[in-house]
């Protein structure tokens, strides 16, 4: 199977044969409609495969992926090493219920894991097939260790869909259109977003001030008046927001908010599903801001495609008795081994170094673009999670999405993959083996497309 890969033309550049998308693209996207229940489907693109940073399409175009299946295949497209370990273990055993029984795959990829997460601490795992089961995995640890059965988390905040961790999430009001109630008890307060926030207060300017309000706000009006902290079990949080609009907070704020919670006895949940695994620069976000949460919620590029999720916890908060939570495929056979070739390779081929490295490449080309368009509002990010925001004035800061998603279309059909996030920010986050001309390549392409969308 590799071999025949192998020897298949390399993908190697975008190669636009058709204007995207083309006539078997159409027929596979008339026949998504019809079979499957509508999601969140943004770009007409019918992948048919893919290699390193490229996709190919059914139409035989061939595309720069700068989204990376939503930071999910941060070490590239069907990756050699990672895909001759999880084929190997196919021909051995695929699945055996790790809940129940015992395998040594599941207990190295939980071993791997504490090594690379933040803390010194001990710590256990607990596995899950998506980030929104581990966040769920993550709010029951909280109540068994905390007795206690509210919750905190900040608006702009994506935690998932389920139920549960849908009573969390903050980023989009579609998200929650007719599905009232959610999971009672989680309260929301505004996150320090540097560029727009309540407070009226440009946080690139001044960062104490914007942390100082935010906690303030959190202490006297919330804390204060109708959530006593007493209640609290956690605070559960993105490192840098996501689907929010890649929103980094000021460099202080986690280690200042993180002080609070301890003097409360409230645990900090970290969700570190999109910017895990390199992503940002760190193997893990929250090394950027000095803290070890007590739990990490993780999922996307944890395998490499193959689905799995999975929180990190100190190991003082595991569940008191077994039974209180289980599923049937977390810390699947696959998966598992998935999972720890995925680790290994970021390590041997220096991947989060290079994020950081090619980050600074990616954002310097960005504020290049920002000098000749005035739409190009902001430009932030960290490492290998850049976002360009758009908006109708600079002064007022005032979004355009309706540009950011005429942009995010003609970059596609200029052969770049984009995905957008936040009120009118699109995304850049290419898998983290890319290189300098590779990310020429794509900013050439994301221009392109601003021109063609202005």
């Amino acid at each position: 199977m590799i071999s025949e890969l192998h020897e298949r033309q390399k993908l190697e550049r975008i190669d636009m044969k058709v204007v995207p998308p083309g006539p078997e693209a159409k027929k596979i996207v008339d026949l998504d409609t019809k079979y499957l229940v509508k999601s969140t489907k943004s770009l007409p693109v019918v992948a048919r495969r893919a290699e390193g940073v490229f996709v190919e399409d059914v139409d035989d175009n061939v595309y720069l992926d700068f989204a990376a299946g939503i930071s999910v295949v941060n070490m590239g497209h069907v990756h050699p090493e990672i895909t001759a370990r999880v084929e190997e273990q196919l021909h051995k055993l695929w699945h055996f219920a790790g809940t129940d029984y015992y395998y040594r795959e599941q207990v190295d990829a939980a071993k791997a894991l504490t090594e690379v997460t933040p803390g010194k601490f001990a710590k256990k795992v607990f596995f899950t097939n998506s980030g929104t089961e581990s966040n769920e995995a993550a709010i029951k640890i909280a109540k068994a260790y905390t007795k206690r059965q509210q919750f905190v988390a900040f608006i702009g905040g994506f935690h998932g869909r389920t139920q549960g961790s849908l009573s969390f999430t903050a980023s989009r009001a579609i998200h929650h259109k007719g599905l009232f109630p959610s999971m009672p008890g989680v309260e929301h307060v505004p996150f320090p977003n540097p560029y727009r926030n309540p407070f009226g207060i440009d946080g690139y300017e001044h960062p104490d001030e914007l942390i100082s309000r935010t906690l303030d706000f959190i202490e006297r009006y919330l804390f204060s008046t109708y959530a006593p902290p007493e209640n609290i079990a956690a605070f559960l949080a993105e490192p840098v927001q996501g689907e929010g609009g890649y929103i980094v907070p000021p460099m202080n704020f986690y280690r200042q908010l993180k002080k609070m919670l301890d003097s409360h006895g409230i645990l900090l949940i970290m969700d570190e599903v999109q910017t895990g695994f390199g992503r940002t620069g760190k193997f893990f976000a929250s090394e950027h801001f000095g803290i070890e949460p007590e739990v990490i919620s993780l999922a996307k590029s944890i395998a490499s495609g193959i689905p799995m999720g999975a929180i990190v916890v100190r190991d003082t908060l595991d569940f008191p008795e077994s039974g209180l939570h289980s599923n049937t495929f977390g810390g699947n056979v696959l998966a598992s081994v998935a999972c720890v070739a995925t680790i290994d390779a970021i390590k041997k081929e220096k991947a989060v170094e290079n994020s950081e490295k090619m980050g600074k490449v990616l954002r310097k080309r960005l504020l290049e673009l920002q000098e000749k368009y005035k739409q190009i509002g902001d430009v932030r990010g960290l490492g290998l999670m850049q976002a360009v925001d758009f908006v109708k004035d600079r002064k007022t800061r005032e979004p355009d999405t309706k540009l950011r998603d005429r942009i995010e279309y003609t970059a596609f059909q200029n052969g770049l993959l984009t995905l957008s996030t936040g009120l009118s920010a699109i995304r850049l986050i290419p898998p983290l083996i890319v290189n300098e001309s590779q990310i020429n390549m794509g900013v050439e392409a994301l221009e392109k497309g601003i021109k063609a969308a202005l």
